[in-house]
């Protein structure tokens, strides 16, 4: 009986290349072009990786350990992508495509896939990870050819030209990918690591050319280049993060420091308006020096951000009540003026002496500058009591009225004559 030959994920087939950039629409043939070879992508990488999967579990427990983090973090990727593909499908709508829809195109495309608070892309060593579409599909490449080495999945040696070609293809990647990284230690020691690849992969070009068996060494190979490839991007994908929370950050502390300002002001008229007045301090936002560049050092930035904000609000809160309980004293007065105005009528001597006389030290007391705003309380509080007293006796069912009314003339009585 012949033996059929074993059935290999197709480690050649890559991710489509995206099609414009952020901002630039998509048109409806382009799109469709794209979501075509995507979904034919994510099909065979979902395959890819249940071939990974049920590998795995043939291996010892120690190597299961091993594989299965970056096999959970492939398969989170996958799921990213594929749950972008259903939006740019229902977006795409069978190539009903216009401006809006064009637009929403690019950015669904190239944005980030973390803007969707249900979709969390993690690596083990970075936490959250912020990365547009093309960039987690070529993730997604470099992670299952290094899961399909590392499970045993690759093809044998009959493929070791396969293999080398796409060895060649994931170094020549990388070697893009490196004057992306800033200049300094980081970039030396990509480069370094590349210079290593580089020729371990000419060692193994010319061991094959002299017909050496290659395949015990062509597997950790492809794994260190898919490692320093993945490296890279998520390297990439963590400088454009910072740069843009840099950005927030920058525009955080601008807002800050008008806001600062605003409340001195707001400070400075309680103090000239009210006593006794609220003391707070306000902090000073530029004391705390530029915008760092480590993401160490701006996260403890933004943190310090985040309390002057709340000390300004409980600055802002208190210096505002000041004022506002100032103007409450001020309006009473005013309504309660109004109301003894419109029963002057009804109000003896006495009782409109009294009112005036209340309200001239009322008047007095909200003359002052600043403000003593526990007398001024009081005294309103004594006004408004008095004249509502006043007036409730006059309007009162049944009861006698300060000012009494004229007596009505009685009707002349008719004199009886005496027996």
């Amino acid at each position: 009986m012949t033996a059929v030959p074993q059935q290999h994920p197709d480690p050649g087939v890559v991710a489509p290349a995206a099609p414009g950039r952020l901002g630039v629409p998509v048109q409806a043939p382009e799109a469709q072009t794209y979501l075509g070879a995507l979904r034919e992508w994510v099909a065979q990488r979902r395959a890819d990786l249940g071939e990974v999967d049920r590998a795995v579990l043939k291996l010892s427990q120690a190597e299961q350990v091993a594989i299965t983090n970056d096999l959970t973090v492939a398969l989170t990727f996958w799921k990213a992508v594929s749950d972008r593909l259903t939006l740019l499908e229902t977006t795409f709508d069978g190539g009903r495509v216009g401006p809006v829809e064009a637009e929403r195109l690019s950015t669904l495309i190239h944005g980030r896939l973390d803007s969707n608070t249900t979709e969390h892309l993690s690596l083990p060593s970075s936490g959250s990870l912020a990365v547009s579409l093309p960039e987690a599909c070529r993730l997604l490449d470099s992670l299952t050819r290094t899961l399909q080495a590392r499970a045993s999945l690759a093809p044998g040696a009959a493929e070791a030209t396969q293999r080398i070609t796409l060895v060649r293809a994931g170094i020549e990647r990388t070697r893009d990918q490196i004057p992306l990284v800033p200049a300094g230690s980081q970039r030396d020691d990509a480069s370094e690591k590349l210079a290593r690849l580089d020729r371990r992969m000419d060692d193994l070009v010319d061991r094959a050319r002299r017909g050496a068996d290659v395949g015990g060494i062509i597997g950790p190979l492809e794994i260190e280049v898919a490692t320093l490839e993945r490296d890279l991007i998520v390297a990439a994908a963590e400088r454009a993060s910072a740069a843009r929370s840099r950005v927030r950050t920058q525009q955080q502390v601008e807002e800050l420091d008008a806001r600062a300002a605003a409340i001195r002001a707001l400070e400075r008229a309680c103090l000239e308006a009210i006593t006794p007045a609220p003391h707070l301090a306000i902090p000073n936002v530029r004391a705390l020096g530029p915008v760092p560049q480590a993401a160490a050092e701006l996260a403890a930035y933004r943190d310090k951000l985040e309390r002057v904000s709340r000390a300004l609000d409980l600055a802002h809160e208190r210096y505002a009540a000041g004022l506002a309980e100032r103007d409450e004293v001020v309006g009473l007065a005013g309504a309660v003026g109004a109301m003894a105005a419109a029963a002057a009528a009804t109000l003896g001597p006495e009782v409109q002496a009294d009112v005036a006389d209340l309200r001239a030290r009322l008047d007095e007391t909200l003359a002052t500058k600043p403000l003593p705003l526990g007398r001024a309380r009081a005294l309103a509080a004594a006004y408004q009591a008095y004249v509502d007293a006043a007036t409730r006796a006059v309007t009162r069912p049944g009861s006698r009225s300060t000012t009494r009314p004229a007596a009505r003339p009685s009707a002349p009585r008719t004199q009886r004559p005496r027996p």
